[in-house]
């Protein structure tokens, strides 16, 4: 006791027991802390993937609307890219369906033009492309036009480059026409522009409409079998532009004939005298 022996001797004694009890309590409470850090961590990262999911979907929404809407300012720009015949307007239509009716007899589409917007029976209805068709049918607010592609489609062309003239049919298919009635010494080439000849008053003339893909020549008819292909897209019609005659107002003065004018002058020459 007096060299202090016995009190070091308990004192690390004491030590090393109260380390002994204490170090595994504090890794016991070190790990339960980071245990419930990991856990919280995780659900706030829980939490925010869904709100990074719910993100990337409004944006996904977002995105796509945005494409369709420059995919739309696309076809209108190249739709008011057309500029109209002199004495024709244009007004701006979208296609709300094709071929509507219990047996779909008519190669047609719906347009959200009527005849109080000026869409009136026989109206032209164009893209940048070409020819469309025409109105057959006229509502108040909706008409119903019919595709030059359809059986029932007479449209009278004439070629671009050696100015033969035809009529052009429709086959039923959306990818071939026929053009009728072009005599078989008639000047004609394949990839030839065919655009409206405004014979028959319903489209103004020099529209393009068709191009020609093949010529064959018969034996036992006079004239030659052509068939051609629509410039415009009837397959994706959105938007179309109708095509409106515009009246024209012409004011005719009466002029004096010469000799009324001479006796008007020899009139007031006699006066003044």
């Amino acid at each position: 006791m007096r060299s202090g022996a016995v009190d070091r001797f308990a004192a690390n004694t004491g030590l090393e027991f109260t380390g002994a009890v204490l170090k595994p309590g504090k890794w016991v409470v070190h790990n339960a802390t980071d245990l419930w850090n990991q856990y919280i961590y995780l659900q706030d990262v829980q939490q925010e993937n869904v709100r990074l999911l719910k993100q990337v979907e409004k944006l996904s929404f977002e995105l796509a609307d945005a494409r369709e809407n420059v995919a739309e300012l696309k076809r209108l720009r190249a739709l008011m890219s057309l500029s109209p015949p002199p004495t024709w307007s244009r007004v701006a239509a979208r296609v709300l369906s094709y071929r509507i009716g219990v047996q779909a007899e008519l190669d047609s589409i719906i347009l959200d033009k009527g005849y109080i917007d000026g869409a009136g029976k026989n109206t032209p209805v164009v893209t940048h492309e070409g020819i469309v068709g025409r109105i057959v049918k006229a509502g108040p607010t909706t008409s119903s036009a019919l595709l030059l592609t359809d059986l029932n489609s007479r449209i009278a062309v004439i070629s671009s480059n050696n100015r033969t003239r035809g009529l052009l049919v429709g086959s039923g298919s959306r990818d071939e026409l026929q053009l009728k009635y072009v005599p078989i010494n008639a000047q004609l080439e394949e990839d030839e522009l065919l655009v409206t000849s405004g014979l028959a008053g319903v489209y103004p003339k020099g529209l393009p409409i068709a191009k020609i893909v093949s010529i064959t020549h018969s034996d036992i008819s006079l004239f030659k079998t052509v068939k051609a292909v629509p410039l415009a897209s009837l397959g994706n019609l959105e938007e179309v532009i109708l095509l409106q005659a515009t009246p024209v107002t012409a004011e005719v003065k009466a002029e004096p004939l010469s000799g009324e004018t001479a006796s008007s002058e020899n009139v007031e020459q006699n006066a003044t005298n």
